[in-house]
């Protein structure tokens, strides 16, 4: 049984060991230890921390990315309608303008049409005028070259004009 039970000798110098090793990691030791625990501890405190101010701050961007999105959405469409209306009041305008022009044209037209139509009336006139001279003058001398037949044109010329 000489394996199992320690003897005193060895008990005693093995807890003075212990003691003295123990004094000494008390002594030298703990402290700093303790102390980079401690400093570790708030360091990772104060990363959690900060990590939890950088997340509401991202929320915060993020909210506000979200409303400056909206807001830019808003403008976009506010100038794409304005550009709409602008293009439907140019369009509305050269339609109004190219139909006036075109009336314009259309009277302008009629007006020269007309004067043509009255030139060529009175051209026509005044040619059927002197053809008709021209025939009656040919007529009177066939039938006035004759004294008879001169006053017969004017017996009937005077019974004419008193029916």
């Amino acid at each position: 049984m000489g394996l199992v039970t320690p003897g005193i000798g060895l008990v005693f110098w093995t807890t003075l060991s212990f003691l003295i090793v123990l004094f000494l990691l008390k002594k030298f030791a703990w402290k700093p230890i303790l102390q980079t625990l401690k400093e570790r501890d708030e360091s990772i405190d104060q990363a959690l921390r900060s990590a939890e101010e950088a997340k509401k701050e991202i929320e915060k961007l993020q909210a506000s990315n979200d409303e400056l999105l909206k807001e830019a959405r808003n403008e976009r469409d506010r100038i794409l309608k304005e550009a709409r209306d602008t293009k439907d009041q140019m369009i509305n305008e050269a339609k109004d303008k190219a139909k006036s022009e075109a009336d314009k044209m259309i009277s302008s037209a009629r007006t020269a049409i007309e004067n043509e139509k009255m030139s060529a009336i009175t051209e026509l006139k005044a040619e059927v005028a002197n053809m008709s001279i021209q025939v009656a003058e040919q007529l009177l001398r066939k039938e006035l070259s004759d004294a008879v037949k001169q006053k017969e044109l004017v017996n009937e010329l005077l019974e004419d004009s008193k029916a």
